[in-house]
């Protein structure tokens, strides 16, 4: 079964209509209208200003956390606090050397190049990506057997940014060419109720700080779904309410998207009440329990287990997947007690 990423408004990877908007009216530009992820700011903000202060390119950057918490867009602000160009790509999209030879060489001294998904470029691409980090020159082979040739070309020294999900998928050479490493982390609700207010604002809707807290609670601590939801959520207040959005309105309004308190949806829940009524509550494999729900096993693995671990409703064991008491709680379900 193909997974329709489109129709989950809790999916925390963008959507087909997200990518085909050009520029995102909500993205900050700068590190002062970015709420949240203070730690890597503070830092992130220090090693700018030492840059520019050298009149130096920043060092290579890798962001690196779950979907949605806003890693192009720290990309964006970098590029802009740096007042330098931003190119961006993403690592399926550089299928061969000559097609990052071509992204190199077109960039500009101190331009910011992003990569997304850096953990999926392929072997012969990444070998062309040592040398451009670490000395700002690649070599290119032309040509077959004694017209073989080989050219150095020197790059304009710049600044790469890579993002990844699994920083545990980069190779050790690649990971050890960042100067700056940043995880980020989960957001509050306190701080997507921030976010929330600020995207209203942008957007023009009337919301309240209630309101703008019940939302940012059901987003699963991601600004991407936080944002996703507002747009829904007004849509409901402009039939119902005036365009106005209250508590009453939120709560209809995700009442109808079927997303419960804790963020989560029709989807997880029929996952975990599969593990209870079907497996005893585990432990059962991924693959077992993808054929049970009709789903894809790693749609499990990457869009439904990341959060319902976190908040601590599914233990992953070297056996399988059991579901815990926590879990059967808010599911109203008797736990197993094997």
């Amino acid at each position: 079964m193909e997974y329709d990423f489109e129709n989950r408004i809790t999916d925390p990877e963008i959507t087909a209509d997200e990518m085909l908007e050009s520029e995102n009216p909500l993205r900050p530009k700068t590190l002062d209208e970015y709420i949240g992820q203070e730690k890597a700011k503070e830092n992130l903000s220090v090693f700018i200003k030492a840059a520019r202060l050298r009149q130096e390119p920043l060092d290579h950057v890798l962001l690196y956390g779950p979907p949605g918490l806003g890693k192009t867009t720290l990309a964006g602000i970098i590029a802009n606090e740096l007042g330098v160009n931003f190119r961006i790509t993403s690592g399926p999209a550089i299928e061969k050397p000559g097609d990052l030879a071509a992204l190199l060489t077109n960039l500009s001294e101190g331009d910011v190049l992003f990569i997304d998904e850096i953990h999926r470029l392929s072997r012969s691409v990444e070998e062309i990506l040592y040398p451009s980090m670490e000395d700002f020159a690649i070599d290119i082979m032309t040509g077959k057997g004694q017209m073989a040739a080989s050219y150095h070309l020197p790059l304009q020294k710049f600044t790469l940014v890579g993002a990844t999900t699994r920083a545990g998928q980069l190779t050790a050479p690649l990971r050890d060419r960042f100067g700056v490493v940043l995880r980020l982390e989960m957001y509050s609700p306190e701080e997507l109720s921030q976010i929330i207010k600020r995207s209203a604002g942008i957007l023009g809707i009337t919301i309240d700080e209630e309101s703008a807290l019940i939302i940012a609670s059901r987003s699963r601590g991601t600004p991407r779904i936080a944002n996703r939801m507002l747009k829904r959520v007004r849509d409901f207040a402009e039939v119902i309410n005036h365009g106005k959005i209250n508590a009453q309105t939120a709560e209809i309004a995700l009442s109808r998207l079927e997303v419960d308190e804790l963020g989560l949806d029709n989807n997880d829940r029929r996952m975990l009440e599969a593990i209870v009524k079907f497996y005893g509550g585990g432990p059962v494999g991924v693959e077992t329990l993808a054929a049970a729900i009709g789903e894809e096993a790693i749609t499990i693995e990457d869009v439904y287990e990341p959060y319902l671990m976190q908040i601590g409703f599914l233990n992953r064991t070297p056996r399988g997947r059991c579901i815990t008491k926590a879990a059967c709680d808010h599911l109203k379900l008797e736990y197993p007690e094997n």
